[in-house]
């Protein structure tokens, strides 16, 4: 796992860029612990990815974090997520999509909302869901 498609870029400017978007990600990911409506796991699977092209010594952090390092490491290994999990992100993302359409009267915005929420579901769902430990 320490390994895991580590490829530093060699542009320093790169990778500067690619450490910026990778802290931004790592910040919006443990924000989105507690915000129901910002979603966790894809900030920090995109900061292993910046962190990855970037800062073998992050990666191995970010990977290997107490915290936030399983997340990440279930979705790389294919374990799949949580039959809880799946029922919190579709619960919370349902509930804060009927809030959206509730408060905001554009159609568009609204027919918007509920494709996206329907398609985010079908993808979780279609996701391997990893069995109890």
């Amino acid at each position: 796992m320490a390994a895991r498609e580590f490829a530093p870029s060699r542009n320093p400017w790169v990778r500067y860029v690619l450490l910026g978007i990778g802290w931004a990600s790592v910040a919006l990911g443990v924000i989105g612990i507690f915000l129901p409506v910002l979603p966790t796991t894809p900030f920090l699977l995109l900061a292993a990815a910046c962190f990855a092209r970037s800062s073998r010594r992050f990666y191995e952090w970010l990977v290997n974090h107490p915290r936030l390092g399983p997340w990440i490491r279930d979705y790389l290994d294919g374990e799949g997520i949580p039959l809880k999990g799946k029922v919190y992100a579709i619960g919370l993302m349902w509930a804060s999509i009927a809030l959206s359409c509730y408060l905001v009267p554009l159609f568009w915005a609204r027919a918007f909302m509920l494709t996206s929420a329907v398609c985010v579901s079908f993808y979780i769902l279609k996701q391997k869901t990893r069995p109890p430990r």
